[in-house]
């Protein structure tokens, strides 16, 4: 694996669950608060490094997230999992077709295309088309390391209620959202982290993802230098919440913009 140094910046494009804050037809505080962190679109994180991107999950609001962040090429996109929440912006991709003029690969599991194939059945159609359709590239990884323009990602597993979904660590950060569990086995893949994020939907318990409570415990047992909570309900008013947790810990919102010294490896211990 590569070992020179790499400067990564890691933007979050969305840190809201499936339905976004605010929710529809809802009147909480949270809903109608004033603070922009409280307005949270879809979950999704962008990677930028010597002029490369990578954007983790294209929900429904990619496109607004895409002219948010001023994304203008993408080397590739990884998919954690094919719910509607984190697919349903693949349409939004032609632009970087024309822009680019070729495909653009996609990683993801055999059962994540799966989905992507069935839901987007046009844009695999052999016949032709009066319309343009997005050019992708399916790439397939079953758990091993696959460099993007010389940066190692690593798929790991998670527990997304009783269905799977992977979160991904590239060098010493890791992006882990909608996720119940973290296995046994992917605990090691998460050692010696300066940035996790994790998902911490709530304060109350829920079948397919992760409390607050729960990832605070994952953050006392992995000990990354900081983490960052995201796929947030509007259960969390931003200010307060973030009050409650520990200085290492902060909430992610929309925008939120890390810069990362590392190297171009994985360096999992």
């Amino acid at each position: 694996m590569a070992d020179s140094p790499l400067r990564l910046t890691l933007t979050v494009l969305g840190s809201g669950t499936s339905v976004g804050v605010p929710t529809i037809g809802c009147h909480c505080k949270v809903c109608t608060s004033e603070d922009p962190r409280n307005r949270r679109l879809r979950p999704s994180l962008l990677v930028r490094w010597a002029g490369h991107s990578v954007v983790i999950d294209t929900g429904p609001d990619f496109r607004q997230q895409a002219l948010a962040a001023g994304i203008e090429q993408l080397d590739a996109i990884l998919y954690t999992h094919a719910h509607a929440d984190h697919i349903l912006g693949i349409d939004d991709l032609r632009p970087f077709n024309f822009h680019q003029r070729g495909p653009i690969p996609i990683h993801c599991t055999a059962a994540t295309l799966e989905v992507i194939q069935r839901v987007f059945a046009y844009i695999f159609h052999a016949g032709p088309s009066e319309s343009s359709r997005p050019k992708i590239q399916p790439v397939l990884f079953d758990g091993g390391v696959f460099g993007i323009a010389g940066l190692d990602f690593l798929p790991v597993p998670l527990k997304h209620g009783s269905g799977p979904c992977h979160g991904f660590r590239f060098a010493n950060a890791a992006y882990l959202t909608d996720h119940s569990e973290i296995p046994e086995e992917s605990l090691p893949l998460l050692s010696n982290l300066d940035v996790l994020f994790l998902d911490a939907l709530r304060y109350k318990p829920h079948p397919t993802h992760s409390t607050v409570d729960q990832s605070l415990k994952t953050v006392d047992l992995l000990k990354p230098r900081r983490a960052y909570f995201t796929h947030i309900s509007h259960d969390l008013e931003h200010e307060r919440a973030e009050s409650l947790l520990p200085p290492n810990v902060r909430l992610a919102y929309d925008g939120l913009e890390i810069a990362l010294d590392t190297t171009a490896g994985v360096a999992a211990a």
